[in-house]
């Protein structure tokens, strides 16, 4: 794909400042993030941690931390423009620390490898004071599902 012409990522780009709750992915929709930036190879969007995201401590759940950076990462090798989908084939989590129903988290999804079928991504999700609540590296593998541009 061309990196100057790219619907997929200008689409992002025209959502900035926007909730997700839209998203083609449906369980993407239900976190509901506000896209803050959306370039080549990175996307960062805003969560508020809602009551359904915690766990008994009132701290954001370890499922939902990873949910959030799963989701934003796969959003953001959609924004690659590539011919075909890519699914993740693992992904390793950290959790460094905790968030609090309420808290406005930033996550961050990036690209350090772009192979022609892997893509290897980093995510982190950061606290409005700049605590790391959680990071991950991840590898995607495309499939062969089509997409439309």
């Amino acid at each position: 794909m061309n990196k100057t012409i790219n619907p997929r990522l200008d689409f992002f780009r025209s959502q900035i400042g926007h909730n997700m709750s839209n998203s083609r992915s449906p369980f993407g929709g239900w976190l509901n993030g506000t896209i803050r930036a959306a370039e080549y190879g990175r996307l960062v969007a805003d969560f508020i941690v809602r009551e359904e995201m915690t766990n008994p401590a009132g701290v954001l759940h370890g499922g939902a931390g990873t949910a959030i950076l799963d989701d934003l990462i796969g959003a953001m090798v959609f924004s690659l423009g590539r011919e075909y989908a890519y699914t993740s084939v693992n992904l390793t989590i950290d959790f460094l620390h905790a968030a609090r129903k309420g808290d406005i988290v930033t996550a961050t999804a990036e690209v350090i490898r772009e192979g022609k079928n892997i893509i290897h991504c980093e995510g982190r999700i950061v606290a409005d004071n700049g605590k790391i609540i959680a990071k991950c590296a991840t590898n995607l593998i495309q499939t062969s599902i089509k997409l439309e541009q």
